[in-house]
């Protein structure tokens, strides 16, 4: 079967509907799939629900799509750097179903192995725990999670090849491969697609059968809070 499609509008033909949930890989502004985010703003795809550590910040990464206001919910653990995130959600226009990290992690993670739920002790007497199933293990309270399944999954990977195998650069590997895996259709934006067998099997951090359609570009690569130290004079 192909995979490597030549844009990310061409991959993401015939995927993309109103009312969709969306997995989105990435670490704050490092590896996100910023040419599949850019070819859903251009389809105007909207009342997303999008599971994604971060919302992006204003103008880049998922801050496009809240900007057009294509997205209806967000699934999220850190959302401190988007001030129209902020703006949409104190005004009740954006819902906001609020993770600590690990667990958005592990939801994703689940969803992609089948795991309906879980329980872990992150969240418990806290508002994170309002309204969900409470059980003791050992004497000590443990809360029920959902694992994520979405529609699709969007992520943003250093290598590939035809067959999808993925390797990812350094933090990059923190939130793409279970959001990769959480979907029912993943495509992979890469940095490059290289030659079928040249990837080490060992080194392979994704197996190309959780990827079903490839691009290839050039990303942007923005850093999110650049932090200098004074130059000493000599």
């Amino acid at each position: 079967m192909k995979k490597i499609f030549p844009s990310a509008e061409a991959a993401l033909q015939g995927l993309l509907h109103d009312g969709m949930v969306i997995a989105a890989g990435g670490f704050g502004l490092c590896g996100i799939p910023e040419l599949l985010i850019e070819g859903i703003r251009k389809a105007g795809t909207k009342d997303l629900t999008i599971a994604s550590n971060n919302a992006g910040v204003d103008g880049f990464g998922l801050g496009v799509l809240l900007a057009t206001r294509q997205v209806k919910k967000m699934i999220s653990s850190y959302v401190g750097e988007n001030a129209e995130f902020m703006r949409q959600y104190l005004s009740g226009e954006l819902e906001l179903e609020f993770n600590p990290q690990g667990t958005l992690a592990e939801r994703l993670r689940a969803g992609g192995a089948g795991i309906a739920g879980f329980y872990t002790k992150t969240g418990v007497g806290t508002v994170i725990a309002e309204g969900k199933e409470v059980k003791l293990f050992d004497g000590q309270e443990y809360i029920l999670e959902r694992g994520i399944v979405a529609d699709l999954s969007i992520v943003k990977a250093w290598k590939a090849d035809p067959s999808g195998n993925l390797v990812f650069r350094k933090t990059a590997r923190n939130f793409n491969p279970p959001a990769a895996t959480a979907g029912r259709v993943c495509i992979a934006e890469v940095e490059e697609i290289v030659p079928l067998g040249s990837l080490d099997p060992d080194a392979i951090h994704l197996p190309g059968i959780y990827v079903h359609r490839l691009i290839q570009g050039s990303h942007e690569k923005r850093i999110e809070q650049r932090t200098v130290r004074k130059r000493e004079s000599v």
